[in-house]
């Protein structure tokens, strides 16, 4: 928005604007000059940008992101490049480890450093139910409340994560360390039926059509994929030896979660 101010003029400077033009040689009065170019009614025009008000320039504070300097994440890059008003989006299980859970990953991971495959244990965990799309700003208050609706239905339920097995993301710069659930996949694929119908709401991406539903326990820069699975037979005995490996590797879902940039949303389940 522009704020255009137009000076006053009289009869008396019209006559003293003519004879300074008479003297220029510039032509006959009323002609414009260089100078007067892009006046309006033969005054001068001034623009001035209004400031942009305080609670438009905060509105997208509260889901802020960082832009992306891959020096600071160990050389981790993101999916798609961070844009103003665009939110990385992702709805998934927390999993909370117990202290039994740690160790059974520090025992895999002292497994791989001894066959020179060292890889670094993730601080959070969880069980992804959807891919990681784009959400517009002004899309977040609708797409929260669809999924509230959508998840409201859904009763309290156990899964088990128990399998080794070894996944890369779609750019494949990143190799993870995983444990496929084995027990409870059904409950998990019919409340992504329910984000799924959420996604197609907004024209998003959907989840996998034959999803490997797990929870990241490590990772490691670029596609070693095929050197881990090499040792996937000897991680999935350390498991299966781990006293108590089933109780530990025991998830129960009474919520799921959503992210959105660096807020989460809580859906509670019956």
């Amino acid at each position: 928005m522009f704020l255009v101010n137009y000076s006053s003029s009289s009869s008396e400077e019209e006559e003293e604007e003519e004879q300074e033009q008479k003297k220029r040689g510039l032509g006959e009065a009323g002609s414009r000059g260089p100078a007067e170019q892009g006046a309006v009614g033969g005054a001068e025009v001034k623009s001035q940008r209004l400031p942009v008000p305080e609670s438009v320039m905060g509105m997208f504070r509260e889901f802020e992101e960082e832009p992306d300097d891959s020096a600071k994440h160990d050389g981790r890059i993101r999916s798609f490049p961070h844009q103003r008003g665009n939110w990385a989006t992702l709805v998934y299980l927390e999993y909370y480890p117990v202290e039994e859970f740690f160790e059974l990953i520090d025992l895999l991971l002292t497994h791989l450093q001894t066959v020179r495959l060292p890889m670094v244990r993730l601080s959070e965990f969880h069980i992804s139910l959807s891919q990681t799309v784009v959400l517009r700003y002004h899309w977040i208050n609708i797409f929260v409340e669809s999924l509230k609706e959508k998840l409201s239905f859904f009763d309290r339920f156990y899964c088990v994560s128990d399998k080794v097995k070894i996944y890369i993301n779609e750019e494949k710069t990143r190799t993870f360390l995983g444990l496929e659930v084995s027990g409870g996949n059904n409950y998990l694929q019919e409340v992504v039926s329910e984000v799924d119908k959420c996604m197609k709401e907004f024209d998003l991406k959907t989840y996998h059509k034959k999803p490997s539903f797990h929870i990241s326990v490590a990772w490691c820069l670029g596609d070693v994929t095929a050197e881990l699975e090499k040792h996937n037979q000897e991680l999935q005995a350390i498991v299966d030896r781990f006293e108590n490996s089933s109780r530990v590797l025991q998830m129960f879902a009474d919520q799921v979660r959503c992210k959105i940039g660096n807020k989460i949303f809580s859906f509670p389940m019956r």
